[in-house]
């Protein structure tokens, strides 16, 4: 039986700092490899929105499945766990250690516990969902969702229209609400992995959404948002991200929104997205919870962790000096 892959998985809602604790801790660590569990990291030119590092940054301590998409292009959980299996596999052999860290609950979750058995996806009701997204808008079909499958409405955020059309999706193919087909709480054999999960008080969160909204704005994301308007339509998936979807909003008269009312919406969708977004990483068996606060990042308790799980060569205490 071959040896089981080494995987560091670090989960934390958006804003709660985990891209400058992984800085921290492996900056100076040429064996360490980020592969981000960001689904909307993925695509190119959407960097202020998505906080995605810098290409300096990138040169320093390496991330993966960023820039891979443009943002009329669809990226999938299944086409993420793909693409981390095979990263994971290069990373090992290589000697380097991998590490999963971002924000995206079911991306994270689907890693560790496999992808959900649903069923095959039908194109011809696919397309018929598709075109009643196009008639109706998106906040109808997540409506249609609600009634249908509520707990799945619940989990997923309405602008989110491709998990709200396959959610649909499988409820009219099989009766059944996606719940029916989560994964088992049970890890995947072929890695060991150490999976960490952040936590902040909600206040302090939000305070943090805030901030960090603000200096997006300091550093230009309405000039980026509205390149990408030039260039892509509402729909495309990339332009669903909350800093982005914001910018082709109207008030309740029908006119545009101002800049205030924009940077306003984004912080209140930051919110609750960041409120949702713990869901997909309850049960996860065998995770560790790690408080974090303005006096403590973690960072200590998180190395105490990693030197642990991983003493061997690829990756010791040692890495932290």
């Amino acid at each position: 039986m071959p040896p089981k892959i080494p995987v560091l998985v670090i989960f934390a809602p958006t804003a709660s700092g985990k891209t400058e604790l992984l800085f921290k801790l492996f900056a100076s660590n040429k064996a360490a490899r980020v592969i981000s569990a960001d689904s909307m990291q993925v695509y190119r030119g959407m960097d202020i929105g998505t906080a995605k590092p810098t290409i300096a940054e990138q040169k320093i301590l390496p991330h993966y499945l960023i820039d891979i998409k443009n943002p009329d292009e669809q990226f999938s959980v299944a086409e993420f766990v793909d693409r981390a299996d095979a990263l994971c596999e290069r990373f090992y052999a290589e000697g380097a250690l991998p590490i999963i860290c971002g924000g995206t609950g079911f991306y994270i979750r689907s890693f560790l516990l496999g992808l959900p058995s649903t069923p095959t996806g039908d194109e011809g009701l696919r397309q018929k969902l598709r075109e009643e997204l196009s008639r109706l808008g998106a906040q109808s079909m997540w409506r249609k969702l609600l009634e249908a499958d509520p707990d799945s409405a619940n989990k997923i955020d309405p602008n989110d229209s491709y998990r709200v059309l396959r959610a649909l999706e499988i409820f009219t193919l099989t009766g059944k609400p996606r719940a029916a087909f989560l994964q088992e709480p049970k890890l995947r054999g072929r890695y060991g992995f150490t999976t960490i999960i952040l936590e902040r008080d909600r206040d302090e969160l939000y305070r943090r959404i805030e901030s960090r909204v603000d200096k997006m704005f300091q550093a230009g994301l309405e000039a980026e948002a509205r390149g990408l308007m030039a260039r892509y339509k509402k729909d495309d998936p990339g332009m669903q991200a909350i800093g982005y979807r914001e910018f082709f909003e109207s008030g309740a008269d029908g006119r545009p929104l101002g800049v205030e009312e924009t940077m306003e919406r984004i912080k209140r969708d930051s919110k609750k997205y960041a409120k949702k977004q713990y869901v997909f990483t309850r049960g996860i068996p065998g995770a560790t919870t790690i408080r974090v606060s303005p006096n403590d990042d973690g960072s200590s308790a998180l190395a105490e962790i990693i030197a642990a799980a991983f003493p061997n060569h690829i990756f010791n205490s040692t890495s932290f000096s």
